[in-house]
């Protein structure tokens, strides 16, 4: 644990004092913030539409959350392209892999900066709907499991997006690649939506209930309405460790 410790420490170093990781912050702030006041506006001029529809917490923190979730879309692989790719060009993982630190502290290690940056981010976006509480009744409960999910998400990009990186040398690519696989499992939620049940050897097979089992997103769209089950939770976990056990196996095979 130590090995991990002193990674995440250097890892999250590097994140802090680079402009790019300030930038990427401000950045998603900026679009978040706007869109919490687009959505209090909205509220002010039509009053109608949180007894028509859904509460405050489901219209501005369902919003915010949902929005910071395509953000995540294109900070994350930013994030994450430097983390097995530049080191590799630069020569430095053939030093971290013959380090005595075992593969799986150094893959935790760099999980966990990313993920130490990331809840920063996390603790500011989840600022702005419950900062709503000091004046008007929230639905805590909503955004408890919205504010869940989202934090799973993030664990869930960083996870492929490491791994990716750790396929690679040319940090842009892992960047464009992850970026790619994020939006697969995007698009994987689209089809869910479709109402397709193919035969194959006499097998009707439920293919919009299997592609939305599979989906990320939507797992992640129970959560942010207030439907709270172990098997989301359960689907985000086995994910995230999925991904990093990959991105072990792949240094295992550099190191070898």
């Amino acid at each position: 644990m130590n090995a991990t410790r002193a990674i995440a420490a250097h890892e999250l170093n590097r994140l802090f004092v680079s402009p790019l990781s300030w930038t990427l912050l401000a950045v998603t702030q900026l679009l978040l913030g706007i869109l919490f006041a687009l959505s209090l506006t909205d509220i002010s001029l039509n009053p109608q539409t949180v007894g028509e529809y859904d509460g405050i917490s489901a219209i501005v923190g369902g919003g915010v959350f949902r929005f910071a979730t395509v953000v995540l879309l294109l900070v994350v692989p930013l994030l994450t392209m430097r983390a097995f790719a530049e080191e590799r060009k630069s020569g430095n993982l053939d030093l971290m892999l013959a380090a005595p630190a075992p593969l799986w502290a150094i893959v935790l290690g760099k999980f966990a900066a990313l993920m130490g940056y990331l809840s920063l981010m996390f603790v500011l976006i989840a600022a702005m709907p419950l900062s709503l509480a000091l004046f008007t009744p929230l639905d805590l409960g909503l955004l408890s499991a919205g504010l869940i999910g989202l934090w799973l998400v993030m664990a869930s990009f960083c996870a492929i997006g490491l791994f990716v990186s750790s396929l690679t040398r040319e940090p842009t690519l892992a960047a464009i690649a992850t970026l790619g696989v994020l939006m697969l499992l995007w698009l994987c939620y689209a089809v869910s939506t479709f109402d397709w049940q193919p035969v194959v050897l006499g097998t009707t097979l439920p293919f919009g209930d299997i592609a939305h089992a599979l989906s990320l997103i939507g797992h992640h769209d129970a959560l942010l309405r207030g439907v709270f089950s172990s098997a989301d939770v359960l689907y985000f976990v086995i994910f995230t460790l999925g991904f990093l056990a990959l991105t072990i196996v792949r240094l295992d095979m550099d190191r070898h």
